[in-house]
């Protein structure tokens, strides 16, 4: 993990120097370029030193969490991601939760009634949610439930608390459409694969109760569930980007969109890095979470 977050590192960090144009002209943006200003872009950014001396000073300056000046904004990186992080953290985590509570029962559903109508009717809402982009969903849910139903509101975060929740219902109900059809058919074809297994034959033919049987198999179908449920979990990054400017909430997302249109490289540069920086940690808590779901790694562990 860290040696790919080092990598990455490094290709963030020289988006600045193969982006077209000159860096202090795409630096300052609009503003005017005088001498003075000029020079203290070089000096801040360190652009008078060997790029991998630059590279050396940015890297450990994010280490120890001083992520840079922000161009656009004129506060620092830090206070600038800490004001809108707490926004989409509540909006991933309130999809997240969304998709998993509706996919899971639904693709253990479709998996137990394999080839019945609720399996079609399931597997032709997982091809929609696939299919269907972020921004088109989130345009037509705010048509008809913000704009023609008037039960939520259209856009804005709220003013904190419950009301700020309830502004993120649509939003969350957008991304969790597209991550919850991937769900679907992970649950789906996880299920199918442990129910079609032996030790399920042979629990039935014992006249086990179908329930308790059930239960097993998806207790042995939760390594691919949680591996691929936390896997697309990264959809949510991109997806949220979609979400918060459909819906104008001050997340990330749009902090995200809005330095890359202004050129401020800090944020973009910051903000890149702590978005590979969390998916290489969930990537790695799914590994961890091989060693609580299924004992036989941990006992191969032990014996090795």
């Amino acid at each position: 993990m860290l040696v790919v977050l080092l990598v990455l590192s490094v290709v963030i960090f020289s988006l600045m120097h193969v982006a077209p144009g000159d860096i202090v002209k795409n630096l300052l943006g609009n503003r005017p370029s005088s001498p003075e200003a000029v020079a203290a872009i070089r000096e801040q950014y360190n652009l008078d030193d060997p790029v991998w001396l630059q590279y050396l000073k940015w890297l450990g300056a994010f280490v120890v969490g001083d992520l840079g000046q922000s161009i656009r904004l004129q506060v620092p990186v830090a206070d600038a991601i800490g004001q809108r992080v707490g926004i989409t953290l509540t909006l991933c985590a309130l999809a997240f939760v969304v998709a998993l509570a509706v996919a899971v029962p639904l693709g253990v559903h479709s998996a137990v009634r394999a080839g019945g109508w609720t399996d079609r009717a399931a597997s032709s809402l997982a091809v929609v949610g696939l299919s269907a982009p972020t921004f088109a969903v989130g345009l037509l849910l705010l048509y008809v439930f913000a704009y023609y139903l008037r039960i939520f509101p259209v856009y804005g975060a709220g003013s904190g608390g419950l009301d700020t929740l309830w502004h993120l219902v649509l939003p969350a109900v957008t991304l969790a459409l597209g991550l919850g059809a991937i769900v679907v058919k992970l649950t789906r074809a996880a299920m199918l694969r442990e129910l079609e297994s032996d030790y399920v034959t042979s629990a039935r033919a014992r006249g086990i109760p179908e329930s308790q049987v059930r239960r097993t198999a998806l207790r042995n179908a939760a390594i691919p569930i949680v591996t691929g449920a936390s896997l697309v979990l990264t959809f949510l990054v991109g997806g949220t980007v979609l979400a918060e400017t459909t819906y104008a909430l001050p997340g990330l997302g749009t902090l995200l969109q809005d330095s890359v249109l202004f050129k401020d490289i800090a944020v973009v540069q910051s903000l890149t890095l702590l978005v590979a920086v969390v998916i290489a940690v969930i990537a790695l808590l799914a590994d961890l979470a091989y060693l609580m779901l299924d004992p036989r790694i941990r006992r191969n562990e032990g014996a090795q």
